[in-house]
């Protein structure tokens, strides 16, 4: 999704029954809801009663900015990853040599194909992170919206999980495919942290 593209437009596009954009491309417009959520908490604990968190919350602001960003990059380029996958299975393959020339741009277009989902565990932990860095200091009126920021982030996570999952049945090489294991064990570090930080802020709502 352009920075141009409407809301609208861009789900048109998604219901369309077309290949892209997918899952993975909506699970990083997921994460760049949750730092921009985070950046607007940071923002709103600022100034009188709030001058011991200042530099955190400047540093937490900026920092979601970055992330938007490299969020809205990683939809892009999921949604190209997949479509070179789509094309190599397309390849002719009647012959041996066919078929050779096919299993070998399959293996290289899954490995680029992995690279988004990987950089989207990233940063889906790093905003869960943050949530949980601010949860017990911020403004008590956007508490909800750090919860609603961790969730959007657990569910690019969660996307990011079972796009990794996937792509390690179908990947050859088994050092890539042991890479991919580890970058799910980060995903569901970070789905489980964000679980906490909904469960405390749900637990100071009830108090």
């Amino acid at each position: 999704m352009s920075g141009s593209e409407t809301i609208g437009s861009y789900l048109n596009r998604l219901a369309a029954g077309r290949p892209t954009p997918g899952g993975g491309a909506t699970g990083a417009l997921q994460a760049a809801q949750g730092a921009a959520l985070l950046g607007m908490a940071a923002r709103f604990t600022t100034g009188e009663g709030y001058e011991d968190q200042a530099d955190r919350m400047e540093r937490i602001a900026s920092r979601s900015e970055e992330i938007i960003r490299r969020a809205l990059k990683v939809s892009d380029d999921d949604q190209e990853a997949f479509a070179a996958v789509a094309e190599s299975y397309k390849l002719p393959g009647e012959t041996a040599d066919e078929e050779a020339d096919r299993s070998e741009a399959i293996q290289r277009a899954l490995l680029g194909a992995v690279e988004p989902p990987r950089e989207l565990t990233r940063i889906a932990a790093e905003v869960i992170e943050m949530c949980a860095e601010i949860v017990g200091v911020v403004n008590p009126n956007v508490l909800s919206d750090v919860a609603a920021a961790a969730e959007s982030a657990r569910a690019a996570a969660s996307t990011a999980i079972v796009t990794l999952e996937i792509n390690i049945r179908a990947v050859d090489d088994e050092g890539t495919r042991d890479e991919l294991r580890r970058d799910v064990e980060r995903g569901e570090v970070a789905v489980a942290t964000a679980a906490t930080v909904t469960r405390r802020v749900r637990d100071d709502l009830a108090r």
